[in-house]
């Protein structure tokens, strides 16, 4: 009887137990309730696919994304847009970012290279953010430059809504993408690499451990590249090894475990050694190709201009001399012809030279306060002193900076450059003064009246679409 009194009592107890280890396995089951499986492994020296599944299924990528974070980071400091030895200030927005973390306070100031180490080494969320932060202003914008960067580099699948990998709607990639991106990583910026075999290393206000060194440690040749996990992610690595003179790079999604995962990477690294070939030729990944991403829509290298851009003079009225030096009628209208245009309509009204604007706020333009030299249609000698042909008209106002944007055989190519850069890059070149130069060598386009820091902020920004650019000083 007292055996019967207390079976219930022994149920209850084992359904009580039961439903707690359900709801264990459903809100803390990251090695149960793993995400969905993806995997990819390519021979690092060519790029040439070794093994794939699920490899263009759109998952979450976790912390694999401050790949792309640190990558952008490598690019800004190369272009100059930032320095290692700057000091950061912590917002707090970054500061309260969740584990993992480095510990940042709001307010804080911290060298850029120590936020780099943290986010390489220790995938610090904190120091990923304050990365994000000082390079485009904030979060949102650098998300959006990790995208035009994704797919520069042919990521398709890729979107990126944070710098730190954090679950957020939209955020994804794919196993081939984040692939793609540590074959860049590994090949766009070697003199970093070594950041990602350390299997610790002082971040500035400590030292940290590696979230890889476990593979690290245990995986001959292994040397990097990046964990990631998040409970809607699941356990993700891209690793790299290398062995004798073959590379292997293998990405798995949506593992279940870290043993499990560092498990599989191993076996696919294993697959891939044995699959790649011994000796073959080094195809490096080309360079993030920006001139085919603009504003979310594809370019072509080569941009037509198919209207002019001056506005259309009313039936019987003559063209504003102005209008006609704003612009050239066409890319095909050559610098003579324009020339030929201005010096006659000048020599037979003599207006006052206006500065520079946009058609629609040329009627409120004021005088400058002293004309520019008119130049000449006179042919040019064959030889002799370097001789500048302005195509724009513009005020300098004391701005004494400029660009050049490369040297060409023509006149033609060259404003044809001009042109195309301009309308690229409106928002920093719009009130610059295109200019050819030529010299013994060619015909040089550069953008002058600017000032030193318009002059840097160009060139930042056409360098990071793959346009070569040198800044021009008073004294150039």
């Amino acid at each position: 009887m007292t055996g019967e009194m207390h079976r219930p009592g022994r149920y209850a107890r084992i359904v009580l137990f039961l439903c707690a280890l359900t709801v264990g396995l459903t809100v803390g089951g990251v090695s149960v309730r793993a995400a969905p499986y993806a995997a990819m492994v390519v021979d690092a020296r060519t790029g040439e696919v070794l093994h794939a599944r699920n490899a263009d299924t759109r998952l979450h990528p976790a912390s694999l994304t401050k790949m792309m974070t640190l990558y952008i980071a490598f690019q800004a400091v190369e272009h100059g847009e930032i320095g290692l030895d700057d000091l950061i200030t912590i917002s707090r927005n970054a500061a309260v970012e969740p584990p993992s973390k480095l510990g940042l306070r709001t307010g804080q100031k911290i060298k850029l290279r120590y936020l780099i180490r943290a986010a390489a080494v220790r995938s610090a969320n904190d120091a990923a953010t304050a990365i994000g932060e000082a390079i485009s202003g904030s979060e949102e914008a650098f998300a959006a430059r990790m995208t035009r960067t994704a797919r520069a580099m042919g990521m398709t699948r890729t979107t990126f809504k944070n710098a730190n990998g954090l679950t957020a709607e939209g955020h994804l990639s794919t196993a081939r993408d984040m692939t793609t991106l540590g074959r860049h990583i590994l090949y766009d910026y070697p003199e970093y690499y070594n950041l990602f075999s350390r299997i610790s290393t002082h971040a500035g206000i400590k030292t940290v451990n590696n979230t890889n060194r476990r593979l690290l440690s245990s995986y001959q040749g292994a040397d990097g590249i990046k964990t990631g996990y998040t409970s809607a992610a699941g356990f993700n690595l891209v690793a790299s090894a290398q062995r004798g003179g073959k590379r292997v790079i293998a990405t798995v999604f949506g593992g279940r475990s870290t043993v499990t995962r560092n498990a599989k990477v191993a076996e696919l690294l294993d697959l891939g050694f044995k699959r790649a070939p011994a000796s073959v030729a080094m195809r490096r990944p080309p360079l993030p190709d920006y001139r085919s991403v603009a504003s979310g829509r594809t370019v072509t290298a080569d941009l037509v201009l198919r209207r002019s851009m001056r506005p259309v003079p009313r039936p019987g009225a003559a063209p504003a001399p102005e209008l006609i030096a704003t612009l050239t009628e066409s890319v095909a209208t050559t610098v003579e012809q324009a020339q030929a245009e201005l010096a006659a309509s000048v020599a037979a009204q003599r207006p006052a030279v206006l500065p520079l604007a946009r058609p629609d706020t040329l009627a409120a333009a004021t005088p400058a306060p002293a004309p520019m030299p008119l130049p000449t249609a006179e042919p040019e000698p064959e030889a002799g002193p370097v001789r500048e042909i302005v195509t724009r008209i513009s005020s300098s106002g004391g701005r004494h900076w400029g660009i050049e944007v490369g040297r060409y055989p023509s006149r033609y190519k060259a404003e044809r450059v001009l042109l195309q850069t301009a309308l690229r890059e409106i928002d920093t070149l719009d009130e610059a003064l295109r200019k050819v130069v030529r010299d013994p060598r060619g015909y040089q386009a550069q953008f002058v009246g600017m000032s030193q820091q318009e002059a840097a902020r160009a060139c930042r920004r056409l360098e990071a679409r793959g346009t070569t650019c040198t800044p021009i000083g008073p004294s150039s």
